[in-house]
């Protein structure tokens, strides 16, 4: 267990440190990520930057993934979630995290698109992993583009989603896996959602700490 995400932050930077010295971009996926992000990102030295994608949550359990949408539109859906779900229901809460994800690229990347990845070490991170539905939508982003590789890490996940993230991805880098695992909150001592202005201080401190290094557009 963590005292908080940023003490997985700075464990999970001691875990990555074999990409320290290659051209590594850190992707935060909102919101935990981000400040996971940070602190894995200042103990490599590398550039670090957001990847938006937002989680899709059934309408009577909006906590409870049945998919993930990316900010390119790459979409994740459950194969379990045509069996609970009907395709205007499906279609409707899609488009209603479309308009989330324009809200945060507007508010975190003040509307700049994600620099060009082609070529680079790309490391996402999330403060946790349950249903895993947000990391298999980013991945599917990602590949789009020509990779050195691609890792995806986190300081706690469950062991349900692992080996098929392993199949997506190049590496797979967990602290600590738990056969009962139902919420991120479970891995950490101090466990609150981040607002906006949280997130943005990250993102700030960030560009203020490493003379702008979030990665200009290529």
């Amino acid at each position: 267990m963590f005292v908080n995400r940023k003490d997985a932050g700075e464990q999970l930077g001691k875990a990555l440190e074999k990409y320290k010295s290659m051209d590594t971009v850190i992707l935060g996926i909102p919101r935990g990520g981000i400040e996971v992000g940070y602190y894995v990102a200042l103990h490599l030295d590398g550039d670090f930057n957001t990847l938006i994608v937002r989680k899709l949550g059934y309408p009577q359990q909006p906590e409870a993934a049945f998919g993930a949408v990316a900010e390119d539109g790459s979409l994740y859906l459950d194969p379990w979630s045509n069996q609970y779900l009907n395709k205007e229901i499906i279609e409707h809460v899609i488009s209603n995290e479309k308009e989330e994800i324009q809200r945060q690229i507007k508010t975190y990347r003040q509307d700049k698109i994600l620099p060009d990845l082609s070529g680079r070490v790309v490391i996402l991170v999330d403060d946790g992993i349950a249903s895993g539905a947000t990391l298999f939508a980013a991945i599917k982003m990602c590949r789009k583009q020509n990779l050195q590789k691609l890792i995806v890490a986190a300081p706690v996940s469950g062991v349900s989603k692992l080996s098929k993230l392993e199949d997506k991805a190049d590496e797979l880098i967990i602290l600590e896996k738990r056969k009962k695992f139902f919420a991120v909150s479970e891995g950490y001592v101090e466990f609150a959602n981040l607002n906006d202005k949280q997130v943005q201080y990250f993102l700030d401190q960030w560009k203020q700490n490493t003379g702008n290094k979030i990665p200009p557009e290529r």
